[in-house]
């Protein structure tokens, strides 16, 4: 694992932070990292994880990226989870009224849903477009407390009439007082067709 100067990335001050493991997708079906395995470390090592997105591209058009997390060591990834989820979008070409927007997405959030949580929402497949982002996970191997973790990302908008941009923004925590121990990430259909996830510890 290697070390990397401190950092500063919005709402948070500067910690150290480890890469642990870098996983690349080659239309892969799910992209999981579990404590022990690969050399990923996911327990009380670290007290926060940062996810790093890097060019995430779909293998079929309105695909959804989602993740969820497992309590007995990536056997099951089905912890109920509450969350809340929004973006704000604007198109390339100026369409009146609707070429921008700030709104909550009550489709993509859960309410003590143990499926997989929507990240980056209706991607477009285009061979220019991807999708960039972080997810943090804080204290993973807390036995006392839910698990709580945060997301923002930014990921091509498709429409019929124009393209554009979605910055998006997911909240929530892992209704467990079992310490976490695995997280996976997939695409709702299909695989991840290219595209680079880093898992960094923070102390």
């Amino acid at each position: 694992m290697a070390n990397y100067n401190a950092i500063k990335y919005d709402g948070f001050s500067k910690g150290s932070t480890t890469l642990i493991k870098t996983l690349t997708a080659s239309s892969s079906a799910t992209l999981s990292f579990v404590d022990g395995a690969s050399s990923v470390v996911l327990d009380s090592t670290y007290k926060e994880y940062l996810f790093i997105f890097n060019n995430i591209h779909g293998a079929s058009d309105d695909q959804v990226f989602s993740f969820n997390v497992s309590i007995d060591g990536g056997s099951n990834y089905n912890v109920a989870k509450t969350t809340s989820n929004f973006r704000a979008y604007h198109r390339e070409s100026e369409l009146g009224s609707n070429d921008a927007s700030l709104d909550y997405q009550t489709g993509n959030d859960l309410a003590q849903g143990t499926g997989f949580q929507h990240l980056f929402s209706y991607i477009n497949t285009d061979a220019d477009m991807s999708c960039a982002g972080y997810l943090h996970l804080f204290n993973p191997s807390s036995t006392t407390f839910v698990k709580h973790f945060l997301f923002r990302g930014i990921s091509p908008y498709p429409s019929s009439d124009s393209d554009g941009m979605k910055d998006q923004f997911v909240a929530g925590y892992a209704n467990s007082t079992s310490a976490v121990d695995a997280v996976q990430f997939k695409m709702t259909s299909g695989n991840i067709e290219s595209g680079v996830i880093k898992m960094y510890g923070i102390s």
